[in-house]
Parts: C-alpha cells; sequence; structure tokens
C-alpha cells in the first residue's frame, strides 16, 4: 500500500484494499467450504480440517430449524428417510447409535431449533454410506425427492457440525 497522494488517491488505495480483503475472505471461505479453487492462495489449501483417524469414532451433528407450524410434517418426513437411512446404517455397522433432540419449551427466533440429532459414526468412512443404503431403502427415487424436497421446503435453517471430543484436562485439542 502506497502512504501519500491525493486524497481521491487514498480513498481508492483503501477502498482497493477492501475489496481485496472481501475476495481473500471469500475465497477463504469457499476453501473451507472445499469448492474454491486450489492454488489461488496456499493457505486455502491447507485450510482443510484434519481427518479423523480411521479407526476413530466420527460425531456429527445436524441441527434444524423448521418453518413455525410445520414441525410434525418435518418430522413424518424425516423419520420416512433420513431415519430408516440411519437405522439401516446401524444394522449395518456403520452407525454406532445416535440420538434426537427436540427442545422442551422454545427460545428466541434467532437460536431456535426444532431437531438435533447425533450421529456417531464407526470412523469417518463409516459415514460416507447414507446415499448407497438411501438407494437400497428406497428403490423409487422420484419419490423419495419429492419427499425430501418437500423437507426441506419446510427447512428455515440446517447445518451439519463435525464433533470432536477432547480431554477437558488437555490442550483442547483432540
Amino acid at each position: 500500500m502506497r502512504i501519500g497522494g491525493s486524497g481521491g488517491e487514498k480513498v481508492a488505495i483503501v477502498q482497493e484494499c477492501k475489496m481485496t480483503h472481501r475476495i481473500r475472505s471469500g475465497l477463504l471461505m469457499l476453501g473451507i467450504a472445499g469448492i474454491a479453487p486450489t492454488g489461488i492462495f496456499p493457505e486455502i489449501s491447507r485450510a482443510r480440517p484434519p481427518q479423523a483417524s480411521a479407526d476413530k469414532p466420527y460425531l456429527v451433528e445436524w441441527v434444524y430449524k423448521v418453518k413455525w407450524g410445520y414441525a410434525d410434517e418435518f418430522w413424518q418426513l424425516f423419520k420416512k428417510y433420513q431415519i430408516a437411512t440411519l437405522n439401516r446404517e446401524k444394522e449395518l455397522g456403520y452407525v454406532t447409535s445416535y440420538t434426537v433432540y427436540r427442545p422442551g419449551l422454545h427460545a428466541g427466533e434467532d437460536s431456535r431449533w426444532e431437531y438435533r440429532i447425533v450421529i456417531a459414526y464407526k470412523n469417518i468412512s463409516s459415514s460416507q454410506h447414507g446415499s448407497e443404503v438411501e438407494m437400497q431403502l428406497f428403490p423409487d427415487r422420484d419419490a423419495m425427492k419429492r419427499g425430501e424436497n418437500r423437507r426441506w421446503e419446510l427447512t428455515e435453517a440446517h447445518y451439519d457440525l463435525p464433533i470432536k471430543i477432547i480431554d477437558p484436562n488437555g490442550d483442547g485439542v483432540e
């Protein structure tokens, strides 16, 4: 960044720096999501989270915020497809356990959620079998797609969050 120059030049330089920062930030977020082209910024390639050990359990939390008044319809669709798939994955040994949570009361709109599902997979590679299990359970792909599309129409917010268990007396890492 240059120092000096007219007031207009300084404003242009500051705006250029802000734009460069926004572009870098956007590309970094894409890199974290795994969709940025590699090689643009070397640090993006290294931003990926480390892979869990092949023999360690792999925990994931699914969280759903559903449109007001549609939680029951959402749940029926979720049970039909997602719970059935998790049950089959458990039978096959991919999932060791899962727990579904629903709040007892309600929170403010900004922090509201209807369903949280914490899934314990045998290991990270075991978490990759959902699609193949769904294809076995639901051969009518069009019907499943319609049901799942409806479920997503009822969903206001959703995220999947890998969970790491840490030693509370340790250094804060796995």
